[in-house]
């Protein structure tokens, strides 16, 4: 690793996707946390990866045959995966001393650069079982639960980087909301001797000078708040009344969010739309944009990677040059897809015994299962769906999705879907693979023809499967909101539901989009003029691909709110 005095920027983040046997991840957050810090070692970006260790995972989903959804704990070990790290740091939470300890993992960039992440742990000998439990569940538990790992996030990562020899840190990131309290970990440390009831404005401003913050969802929902006398339990009585009287707190609640944007000099949403919308939910702020990109090689399946080192090799170092795919022959892409059709074909065979037919256009659908997201839209008039699938050309289509145990909407998505499946049979056949994560993800993303995207607008802060799929050579059909509003060409890339991004629309429009869409255009193109469909594939690498790719967005991170604050 290079020198730790040039480890300069500090992501922190809840979750962080990085290895499938790692259940350190939930959905997009925790993957999007991990394709930054590829990124960051594809480029020797001089970052390090704080987030917590999560013993038992997020779950394992299991779907019973009318879809109705169970979870057992994911376990692994981490001394499979991890580095075990000597220092231990003391954090007070609920007035007592529980002790952290830190697991490396290296993630090496295609320049050999490595970026070390570090993985919080209370499992330490010393601590009580309740204390040992509070790095064991991603968004488990109750508001106190919750609270404590956002403590042992912000403060025992801040004391972390601070115990393992980092002493110039000069911006911190905080991946959403959850991270905030590190705010005032860095605010006691410009105090010295921790006082808060003397923080001055110019002790406030250091610590903005430091801080990042990216904001995910435009749902207000989404945004983590906690009571003030639960604040008080956990934090103690100083912390809670710095807060309290500081511009975070709304109506006697800690508001995560709040607290980030108040100590924060950057801020950003993750699409154009997504600022638009946060700057209205948060008017008093400044909002940015950096638009969310995924990992390119991550994301890209073995037959386009050889596919792309054959016409373009620099693709690897400099995802720009995948704008030069439209010079690859159409015969070529329709091959590569083939093959990873083949793979997903093979794949879902051996998970569900299910045989899809490599010859029928394809449609995917794999996203966290909430009721925004609305996986069952494509439902809506099951007749409708037949007739189309009859008339225009056949149809089969392959889901995934974990719902959150406690959501019970995303939970009746499920079984929406699973309920259409029985009633569509073998016209429109239809499959759900349980336990959605990214090795799953990676043969659907690959191995469908065509990407679905139906979320509620304008809900979508930018979403990031469509990136993925375009990588492939798959278009997206998708609703006009978060980052297809910016990828859309219609008829180029894919095509849109809807014909605006602007404002909310009736379903039943949207409804009459997708199917006539589908009937009218999409099927006759796939079935009747191969090239042509060929042709959107290749269009879709060399637009999409080319840019909503987190190279770009990390240069674009760098220039924008990490050099903006001091030199890296």
């Amino acid at each position: 690793m290079a020198p730790r005095h040039l480890r300069t920027v500090a992501y922190f983040s809840m979750e962080v996707g990085l290895d499938p046997a790692m259940p350190t991840y939930s959905g997009g957050l925790g993957v999007l946390a991990g394709d930054t810090l590829r990124a960051a070692a594809d480029l020797a970006i001089p970052m390090v990866g704080v987030t917590l260790l999560h013993r038992k995972g997020y779950f394992r989903q299991h779907l019973d045959a009318r879809g109705n959804q169970s979870e057992d704990p994911f376990e692994w070990y981490p001394e499979e995966s991890l580095e075990p790290l000597r220092p231990r740091i003391s954090l007070t939470i609920e007035g007592r001393s529980v002790q952290i300890r830190a697991w490396l993992y290296r993630v090496v960039g295609v320049s050999g650069h490595a970026v070390p992440v570090y993985f919080l742990d209370t499992q330490v000998p010393g601590n009580g079982s309740k204390d040992q439990a509070l790095t064991d569940y991603l968004y488990g538990g109750d508001a106190r639960y919750r609270l404590c790992q956002e403590a042992i996030l912000g403060f025992g990562g801040v004391a972390m980087l601070q115990a393992l020899g980092y002493r110039n840190v000069k911006a911190y990131h905080m991946n959403e909301g959850h991270s905030a309290l590190l705010v005032l970990a860095l605010l006691e440390r410009e105090r010295q001797n921790g006082d808060l009831e003397n923080v001055n404005e110019a002790d406030i401003e250091a610590v903005r000078q430091r801080c990042v913050f990216t904001t995910h969802t435009p749902v207000p929902a989404g945004h983590d708040q906690f009571s003030m006398d639960l604040v008080q339990d956990v934090l103690g009585k100083e912390r809670a009344h710095f807060l309290a009287t500081s511009q975070c707190c709304l109506v006697d609640t800690l508001n995560m969010t709040y607290l980030a944007l108040f100590f924060s000099r950057y801020i950003n949403g993750v699409s154009h739309r997504h600022e638009e919308i946060s700057q209205t939910m948060f008017p008093n702020y400044p909002i940015n944009s950096i638009t969310n990109g995924v990992h390119a090689l991550n994301w890209t399946s073995p037959p386009f990677r050889r596919l792309y080192d054959r016409h373009i090799p620099e693709w690897r170092h400099d995802n720009l040059y995948l704008r030069y795919a439209i010079s690859i022959p159409l015969e070529e892409i329709i091959e590569a897809h083939a093959e990873a059709k083949r793979e997903l074909v093979a794949e879902v065979e051996r998970r569900n015994g299910v045989r899809l037919r490599p010859e029928v256009m394809t449609l995917g659908f794999a996203r966290r299962a909430t009721a925004y997201k609305r996986g069952d839209l494509l439902f809506s008039d099951l007749e409708r769906l037949k007739s189309i699938a009859h008339q225009a050309g056949s149809l089969q289509i392959v889901f995934g999705g974990k719902a959150h145990p406690k959501d019970e909407g995303g939970q009746a998505v499920i079984r929406t879907i699973f309920e259409a499946a029985r009633s569509l049979g073998d016209k429109v056949p239809v499959v759900y693979l349980e336990d959605f994560d990214m090795v799953l993800a990676k043969y659907i993303y690959a191995g469908v023809d065509l990407w679905l995207n139906t979320p509620q607008k304008p809900r979508e802060a930018s979403g990031t499967s469509g990136m993925k799929a375009a990588l492939n050579g798959v278009p997206s059909l998708s609703v006009l909101d978060g980052w297809w509003i910016e990828g859309h060409v219609e008829g180029v890339t894919g095509w849109s539901i809807g014909d605006s991004w602007e404002g909310e629309v009736q379903p039943s429009a949207e409804i009459a989009s997708l199917y006539d869409k589908l009937e009218s255009v999409i099927l006759p193109m796939y079935y009747k003029h191969t090239r042509e469909y060929a042709e959107v594939m290749r269009s879709a690498i060399a637009l999409n691909g080319s840019f909503f790719n987190a190279q770009r967005m990390m240069v674009q991170y760098l220039k924008n709110a990490y050099l903006a604050t001091t030199e890296i």
